[in-house]
């Protein structure tokens, strides 16, 4: 079994349209588990000591993570516990057991699940494997924007979601020579608040798009976010489904709420200075339960 993919580079002819440009739609909704997240959680599994591989690995996240945690682990032969949290998908959890891990939701919400974790790693020994905040993890999601600006050498602008940081940080790494712009719910914005800050800050996210809703940025990914000049933009509920709609009807990929959010900055031209630029959209996160897209597309029926 093939450990990654490299996803392919789509152009979108009405997307560009929309902004007076040329849209490039990175597929990364293709890869492993339908998301970005193997990307940077293999680098991370290398790097683990015999031990640390002997005594298992412990991860928390939404679902995007689980997953890919699990299928690394599954693909490394590690033993593999997920904390997620109450009111977290059905869909993302059965993933991530479908690959062999454990997981735990007993977590009221993101804030708690990382207390829990805590208490899980303490009580286990299990070496922890983090979603996002990880130097390692970083530098394997860096593959990403390699691959869009060897595909794409014209590509000018990128544009990622974000819940913690660690896909945009990453695409920042690979892709240097690129603006890297950080796309966050208004409802879910721990990047955009660490960068006013100057430091990680404390957020409650709450937004339709779960992969984006991280209760805080990562300190490493905000160091890097911060040296590259990553820059932070917010979208609404309704940008982000309205992205959701086009990313269905128009491109005829059934890609989850978060994975659309780049897509809903550019309708909503909520992205300044990109007319008559390239610009690469990542789209990561092919994770939907039916109810979720059933509802976002019938809102939209006359």
């Amino acid at each position: 079994m093939t450990a990654l993919l490299r996803t392919p580079l789509l152009r979108s002819t009405t997307l560009g349209d929309a902004f007076g440009g040329t849209a490039l739609i990175k597929a990364e909704l293709f890869q492993k588990t339908g998301s970005f997240k193997p990307r940077g959680i293999l680098a991370k599994l290398a790097t683990l000591s015999a031990e640390d591989r002997e005594r298992g690995v412990i991860t928390v996240s939404a679902g995007n993570a689980a997953a890919a945690v699990a299928y690394g682990c599954a693909q490394e032969g590690i033993d593999c516990l997920v904390v997620m949290w109450q009111g977290t998908s059905d869909l993302k959890a059965a993933a991530a057991r479908s690959y062999g891990a454990t997981v735990d939701r007993e977590a009221a919400d993101p804030g708690d699940a990382f207390a829990r974790l805590e208490e899980l790693r303490a009580a286990s020994g299990r070496a922890f494997v983090h979603p996002y905040d990880d130097p390692a993890v970083i530098e394997g999601h860096a593959s990403l924007g390699r691959e869009i600006v060897e595909d794409a050498p014209e590509t000018e602008v990128i544009l990622a979601g974000v819940g913690g940081g660690g896909l945009v940080a990453g695409v920042a790494l690979g892709a240097p020579g690129a603006r890297v712009v950080g796309v966050e719910p208004e409802g879910s914005a721990a990047l955009h608040e660490a960068l006013a800050a100057g430091r990680p800050v404390q957020v409650r996210p709450d937004s339709i798009a779960d992969a984006l809703n991280a209760p805080i940025a990562g300190a490493h990914c905000l160091e890097v976010c911060s040296e590259r000049g990553v820059e932070s933009v917010l979208v609404s509920e309704e940008d982000i489904r309205a992205g959701f709609r086009f990313l269905y009807e128009r491109a005829k990929l059934a890609a989850e709420p978060g994975a659309a959010a780049t897509t809903g900055a550019l309708l909503a031209g909520k992205i300044p200075d990109v007319e008559g630029k390239t610009v690469a959209i990542v789209v990561s996160g092919g994770n939907v339960a039916a109810k979720t897209a059933a509802a976002i597309l019938s809102a939209n029926e006359d």
